[in-house]
């Protein structure tokens, strides 16, 4: 691998871009397989970029990059090239209904399960062109963001590259969090990036229609517990709320709070918030 370390190719709500240097500064000195079963925008993995590698994610549209960009990069970049090309072509105003319909072609693909490179461009597409990079879905698991305004283009076509090339080696799955750790064993290292814990404990919401609720949160502090059993380094970041500390506390974990910038609030004032970074080791 000739890179030390490659850009996400989306932007994704809860990304670690912002706390690698607290996340670096506590990993393990040695370790040996890396699992990470909610891998969103994959920060993490692509600044580490271990040698023996998994990663899982439940929403599978993101894993279908994922796979068509480790697979056929030169067939996802043609595809999503177009794309821009095509909205570069219009004017401004034209641009917005140019985004609302690629919305429903990609929405409409979602439903037919059409897991192929076009869904893949159509997903950075989308995700470069609509508010906040922010990937929420309704009820029916159709995307329903809306357009950003943004004529930029979609991918850095090197980094793409840089990333088939990395992912190669790794192994990529969809599923639930708990079959992606299936095999994690002795020294092997779990970065645990889950959906947050609410702020407000009223109100459980979630990136997909499966959705992470209370019961997730107490199943994912059961498998940390596990895997501590099995001798893995576990690392496990979220937001520094009452359940996730209820959860985690006096069972020798050690727990550091980190200050974090939270770029997605409206309200300027409430855009600094804290997080816990939590280490079985």
């Amino acid at each position: 691998m000739s890179y030390s370390s490659v850009a996400p190719f989306v932007k994704w709500a809860g990304g670690k871009r912002q706390l690698l240097p607290q996340i670096k500064a506590r990993m393990p000195e040695r370790y040996g397989n890396y699992y990470e079963p909610f891998v969103g925008g994959g920060a993490v993995i692509f600044e580490l970029l271990p040698a023996k590698a998994l990663i899982n994610d439940i929403n599978k549209a993101l894993i279908n990059a994922y796979r068509h960009i480790c697979n056929e990069p030169e067939a996802f970049l043609k595809v999503v090239n177009k794309l821009d090309e095509e909205m570069l072509k219009r004017t401004e105003a034209l641009s917005k209904g140019y985004y609302y319909s690629l919305r429903e072609i990609y929405n409409d693909k979602l439903m037919r399960e059409e897991y192929d490179v076009e869904l893949a461009a159509l997903f950075v597409f989308i995700n470069k062109h609509c508010f906040n990079g922010l990937y929420r879905v309704n009820g029916k698991g159709l995307f329903n963001v809306p357009y950003n305004n943004s004529r930029r283009v979609s991918v850095d076509e090197k980094a793409i590259m840089g990333i088939s090339e990395y992912l190669q080696g790794v192994t990529i799955i969809s599923g639930d969090f708990e079959v992606a750790c299936k095999h994690a064993g002795k020294d092997d290292f779990v970065f645990i990036d889950s959906p947050y814990a609410p702020l407000n404990p009223t109100s459980f919401e979630s990136y997909t229609k499966e959705g992470f609720d209370i019961e997730s949160h107490k199943r994912l502090a059961k498998l940390f517990e596990e895997l501590t059993a099995r001798g893995c380094y576990c690392m496990l970041t979220n937001h520094n709320t009452e359940l996730i500390n209820q959860l985690y506390a006096n069972r020798g974990y050690k727990i550091d709070v980190v200050s974090v910038k939270r770029m997605i609030n409206s309200d300027a004032s409430n855009r600094v918030g804290e997080e816990v970074i939590i280490c079985n080791y």
